[in-house]
């Protein structure tokens, strides 16, 4: 179960990334459509609550 719980928890930090580059980079390009910045912003809150979620998920299994 750990082991299951480390994958889903990497890859949620991997989309966290992936979508905080997606935003750095139309920000950097600039006159982006301000909704799909407000989605991209969305989405990276939502992976990083998984991630926090999963963490605690992957602590709590690991008790003594």
């Amino acid at each position: 179960m750990n082991t299951f719980l480390t994958i889903v928890l990497v890859l949620l930090m991997l989309a966290t990334l992936g979508v905080l580059g997606a935003g750095v980079v139309g920000m950097i390009r600039g006159g982006s459509d301000p909704r799909r910045s407000n989605t991209l912003m969305r989405y990276r809150v939502l992976f990083q609550m998984g991630a926090l979620l999963v963490l605690g998920l992957v602590l709590w299994t690991m008790k003594p």
